[in-house]
């Protein structure tokens, strides 16, 4: 099976500067570190880089090969193929108009330039599992004359959250011909390869690129890097170009082929994908788009190295799962891993693909980091201790191991997990961090203190919290009913008795009632510090889709008809009713206007498909339910390509906004897509019977 060509532009896209630099490819390896950048081959955003990589695994991360600008030599005559932006507002070179096409070769960006008889391609790749990123050329048609690139390389050493200080970097550069290492502090050093090719030194730095993203955004829109080599690249119909790494030894007699690197990757995607065909039916016959979605999700599982133990407690068995842990990026380019996000993307980025030795790494990793009950928020960018302010994330991991051992019937898994599972709802239940403890009156969870913010709605600007949900948020106690539901489940399975979590869940249950507001729809919060609260958000909405739902099917009916009444968009839901006094309906401005607004009234995508299953759970209509899932193919061709935006602005035409690749939107329409595909399949299969 090979990747989609789902992804593709031609001259009307490519050449448009507005156009080509608003859509972006982004690619993981694997390993944290990440490439970005924009069709016309211009930066927009401090982000964009060939190689950004992590100085504390798998966080901390730093762009250090930020371009490589390429001219075109013809017999005395030269052009352009990258294109920069300037600071003056001037665009030059504008090598965007050689620009023939642009597709996805799989997860891979690959440019066709057309110039009189001369085609040269361009493709970028990503070394799966390594700091290696090669860019090559080759000529689609041979010509009898001899043509060459040459090449600038631009480097850096700074957080890809920051901005470039250029008496900061001052680093050696070393070799030349094959080989040239760019060594700064503590002997940190990027590597440049080439097999054909000629490398020279040089340093001369290149200031003033104009950054159009971060000035949408409020921050700092200049940006500076260092010329660091010049490559001479003869042009022939093979691969070849520069492979850049910062793998140690590898100056020492390594030979580079870009074909065989980019093979490697090509092999990877179709790998992935192949897989994921396999374990799921549903994905055999599945649009482009929906198999675009298969490569997309690669990018997000990462390896996470975890405190190993030398022998699990009371054996002498090796723990062999705490070898390699695993974590998933919530988003590019400038997330790292959540613990929320991670339990809400593990069933659609590895249960649906067929990657469930990942699943259990991940599920394994994050077990090691459990701590009073609570899974982690965060890991900072720094390595230093993680951060526990998140009342769902332990409760997602419930939901996350049923997901699990409802594909895999990994029993030995479970019986492994299970005392664990057991001290994180004793903690629930007796109270942990943060005010978060069970009501005895009434079974609900309560969370939340001043200042601190828990649920997944969870902007604050100093010491403000934009979005509080101090009290008995819907969606936690849902949650919450869910766990104990799933607890009760697991209890059956490994022949133990359930009857501590069936009693809490029927409390629960009841106290569940409370939510149900006398018009329909459900409480946001209740027993907030100003009482309940009844603004229409759309965490009800997981009150219906969850896998045990504490809600009847009229409640569950009504729920879903308030959402689609004041949230549902194209692109998933609004995060707050317009009709509400603080609604903001534009994701845009600096840091304060946008956090300000983060959960106000812009679009969620991830949502989209928890309401497209509530709505099949509520009319049995898989048809009409996997139809709402169509507008993410269009998108799939705007903004971050091939891959899901975080938000989206509340009002029409829905902008795409905040980060252009998200995990959880891409791990939630796959899933849903593949579920709701089987229950339209399993409907036509019951009509097709009663025909006959």
């Amino acid at each position: 099976m090979k990747p989609p060509d789902f992804v593709r532009f031609g001259r009307a896209i490519c050449c448009d500067l507005e156009q080509a630099r608003r859509r972006e490819w982004w690619m993981g390896n694997g390993l944290g570190g990440y490439a970005g950048g924009t069709i016309a081959q211009c930066l927009t955003r401090r982000y964009h880089g060939l190689l950004i990589t992590p100085a504390h695994p798998p966080l901390g991360r730093l762009l250090v090969f930020a371009k490589a600008d390429a001219t075109l030599h013809d017999q005395g005559r030269k052009w352009p193929l990258f294109t920069n932006c300037w600071g003056s507002g001037a665009i030059e070179p504008q090598g965007l108009i050689h620009i023939e096409s642009f597709r996805l070769d799989g997860s891979m960006p690959v440019w066709r330039f057309a110039i009189g008889d001369l085609v040269v391609e361009q493709c970028i790749c990503l070394e799966p599992k390594q700091e290696t990123v090669c860019v090559a050329w080759r000529l689609a048609h041979a010509v009898e004359r001899p043509v060459h690139l040459g090449v600038d390389l631009l480097v850096n050493c700074r957080s890809h959250h920051g901005e470039t200080h250029q008496w900061e970097f001052a680093p050696e550069i070393e070799g030349g011909e094959n080989h040239i290492s760019i060594t700064h502090g503590g002997g940190r050093a990027l590597h440049f390869h080439t097999h054909d090719g000629q490398l020279f030194r040089k340093r001369q730095w290149i200031v003033d690129f104009d950054l159009p993203r971060e000035r949408e955004r409020g921050l700092p829109d200049r940006d500076s890097h260092l010329c660091a080599a010049h490559m001479r690249l003869p042009l022939g119909a093979e691969w070849n170009g520069v492979i850049a790494t910062t793998k140690a030894g590898s100056e020492d007699g390594f030979r580079p082929s870009c074909t065989e690197m980019l093979d490697r990757r090509r092999a990877h995607d179709t790998a992935g994908l192949m897989m994921a065909t396999q374990w799921t039916q549903e994905l055999c016959d599945a649009p482009g788009w929906v198999h675009q979605l298969v490569i997309a999700a690669d990018s997000f599982p990462i390896v996470r190295p975890v405190p190993a133990k030398e022998r699990k407690e009371g054996t002498e068995e090796p723990d062999r799962h705490a070898e390699r842990g695993e974590s998933i990026i919530a988003g590019y380019p400038w997330f790292g891993d959540w613990g929320r996000d991670t339990m809400i993307a593990l069933p659609g980025l590895t249960l649906t693909t067929g990657r469930y030795a990942s699943a259990r790494n991940i599920l394994a990793a994050f077990a090691g980091f459990v701590d009073r009950g609570m899974l982690p928020n965060m890991f900072p960018d720094d390595g230093g201790q993680p951060q526990y302010n998140t009342a769902d994330g332990a409760l997602w991991y419930f939901e996350a191991w049923m997901a699990y051992i409802a594909a895999s019937h990994d029993t030995a898994a479970l019986r492994e997990i299970y005392p664990l599972l057991c001290e994180m709802i004793d903690w629930h239940v007796r109270g942990t961090r943060h005010g978060m403890c069970a009501d005895p009156n009434d079974g609900l969870l309560r969370a939340g203190e001043p200042g601190v913010q828990l649920t997944w709605m969870d902007a604050k600007l100093g010491g403000w919290v934009v979005t509080p949900r101090q009290g008995k948020p819907v969606e936690i106690n849902a949650l919450w009913f869910n766990a104990l539901e799933c607890m009760a489940k697991f209890s059956r399975l490994l022949e133990k008795d359930p009857e501590i979590f069936e009693t809490l869940a029927k409390r629960t249950h009841a106290g569940f009632t409370r939510f149900l507001k006398a018009a329909g729809g459900l409480y946001d919060v209740l027993d907030g510090p100003e009482g309940n609260d009844e603004s229409v958000r759309p965490n009800q909405i997981l009150a219906v889709t969850l896998r045990y739902s504490p809600l009847s099917p009229e409640a569950q009916a009504q729920v879903v008809a308030e959402v689609k009444r004041h949230l549902l968009t194209s692109y998933g839901l609004r995060s707050l009713a317009p009709e509400h006094f603080a609604y903001r309906g534009h994701y845009q401005g600096g840091v304060w206007e946008r956090d300000s607004a983060y959960h106000q009234g812009p679009v969620w995508s991830w949502l989209l498909p928890q309401y497209a299953l509530a709505e099949y759970r509520v009319t049995g209509n898989a048809e009409l339910a996997q139809s709402r899932l169509a507008p993410i193919r269009d998108h799939l061709l705007d903004a971050g390509l091939g891959t899901i935006s975080e938000i989206f602005d509340g009002e029409p035409p829905h902008a795409p906004r905040g980060a252009p690749s998200q995990a959880w939107s891409v791990a939630c329409v796959l899933e849903a897509w593949v579920k709701l595909e089987r229950a339209r399949a399993v409907a036509t299969e019951s009509t097709d019977k009663q025909e006959e």
